[in-house]
């Protein structure tokens, strides 16, 4: 039984109070290593320990930061094999999926910021004659980073490496149940030299150690990725406070599907956005809408390619769904789908829990679960399942798709099909959400901004918006 420490001043170190939490492997149920159960105490030695390293790696050229940033992305390449088996063990997804998404993914997180510091710059502006104005961009000092379990040390890093490429110490906090990539990171940390403090984890409950980093009187900023109500606590306790906000929340994103587009290529993104990570990617389509005179055409075809996809162990190379992340997260998706059953849903395919042999006979499987016959305005298709659940309708007018699209308190990611350009531009135009992929999924340019609308989030992530959130512009002015 391994116990996993947090890495706090540079050093792996039990918690305070030597109290742990059981951390579950999902495909078999079963408790395989003890997380720290941390609380306020080693979040202030985290937090002191960011403190004292704050003026070295703020004055540390951006170079050099840059040069310890690449060597952690390098460690990452190198142990690719390790850390997708260790993030498919922890979370339940196909270790596939884990390395040849997650795992480099995070690799790119951190080397994109590591270069992309060596570009930042900043803005002048002439008054003609008499004065020029120029923006230092400063690092804030000590931030908080709070990540989720579906994308483990994809989002991990996500958060961290603009922080730390801007000049900025960070504490961070891991999900509670998915915490052992970012345990392996911190070895990663340690092999690559990056100095002692100025990037400090503490594993524990969002109850304890998280409420302890967003309510510390010197972290000045908070990054979170997580559930929208989780997000509105967060910023109740940190916004009396005046810290820097950046809340990236739930979602419950449209797919919408035009009778023009390329039917082969829609049907096979379709499944992948719908199920990729057992529907748990905050970015997945969960509700379809299909231009009606091809809705019988594509219930078919989505029908037959769904059932296909058989449920397996996450460790076998040839897996492509795995289990979901946890058994109380498995529960609340199964109720899910009680109750769209009880709203006059009718399940398609999948629906009930996958009973496996062998030693994942006791794991936490969904099938994907196609439900149809649900009215636009039901609880299934307004609340965020974050699983493997997916519900399908016709739409008879392209102003009718867009108004039921921007139907639920969520404006996150939406997906379009069509092959007209001109119908592209306008429905993306109408959508309420923050990012619109059209006649694709999940293509991700790290230089775009990030970030839903709605109760889908505050504040943009990617690229320079990244950057300039871990920042503080000043203007200097001087009259000529």
């Amino acid at each position: 039984m391994e116990e996993i420490l947090n890495y706090i001043g540079g050093k792996l170190l039990e918690p305070q109070s030597n109290q742990y939490i059981d951390n579950y492997e999902p495909a078999t149920g079963s408790v395989y290593s003890q997380i720290p159960n941390s609380d306020e105490k080693d979040v202030a030695i985290a937090v002191e320990a960011a403190k004292n390293a704050f003026p070295g790696w703020s004055n540390t050229p951006a170079s050099t930061r840059s040069a310890i940033m690449i060597r952690i992305a390098d460690l990452i390449a190198a142990n690719l094999d390790t850390l997708a088996a260790a993030e498919s063990k922890d979370n339940g997804k196909p270790v596939s999926l884990a390395k040849s998404v997650d795992i480099p993914r995070a690799e790119s997180n951190i080397r994109f910021f590591a270069t992309a510091i060596l570009h930042f710059a900043s803005e002048a502006h002439i008054m003609e004659n008499s004065a020029i104005n120029y923006t230092n961009r400063k690092p804030i000092g000590v931030v908080g980073c709070i990540s989720p379990w579906n994308l483990p040390l994809y989002l991990f890093t996500w958060k961290i490496a603009p922080a730390l490429a801007a000049g900025n110490c960070v504490v961070a906090k891991p999900s509670e149940i998915t915490p052992y990539t970012a345990f392996l990171f911190s070895k990663l940390c340690i092999e690559a030299g990056l100095p002692a403090g100025v990037l400090n984890i503490v594993h524990g409950l969002g109850a304890s150690t998280g409420n302890a980093i967003v309510s510390h009187k010197s972290v000045k900023a908070i990054s979170f990725t997580g559930g929208t109500t989780t997000g509105a606590h967060i910023a109740a306790i940190a916004a009396p406070m005046f810290k820097k906000l950046s809340l990236e929340l739930g979602g419950k994103n449209p797919n919408i599907i035009f009778a023009d587009c390329d039917f082969d290529k829609m049907i096979a993104t379709t499944v992948r956005s719908s199920f990729s990570n057992q529907g748990q990617i905050c970015l997945c389509g969960s509700r379809i809408l299909v231009e009606k005179s091809i809705y019988e055409k594509f219930k078919t075809a989505f029908v037959e390619k769904v059932k296909k996809m058989s449920v397996g162990d996450p460790a076998d190379p040839e897996t492509k769904m795995g289990a979901v992340v946890s058994e109380a997260h498995m529960n609340k998706v199964l109720s899910y789908i009680e109750l769209a059953q009880k709203e006059g849903g009718k399940i398609l395919t999948g629906g009930q829990r996958v009973f496996l042999e062998g030693k994942n006979k006791n794991g936490y499987f969904i099938p994907p679960t196609i439900i149809e016959g649900l009215d636009e305005n039901c609880r299934t298709n307004k609340e965020e399942i974050f699983g493997p659940v997916v519900t399908i309708a016709p739409f008879d007018t392209e102003a009718e798709a867009v108004r039921i699209a921007n139907s639920t308190e969520y404006g996150l990611a939406a997906t379009v099909w069509t092959s007209n350009l001109n119908t592209a531009h306008r429905v993306a135009a109408n959508i309420e959400s923050g990012i619109v992929w059209i006649n694709t999924w999940l293509l991700r340019d790290l230089r775009t901004p990030f970030g839903g609308v709605k109760n889908s989030g505050v504040g943009r992530e990617g690229g320079f918006e990244a950057l300039k959130f871990f920042t503080e512009s000043q203007n200097v002015c001087i009259e000529l």
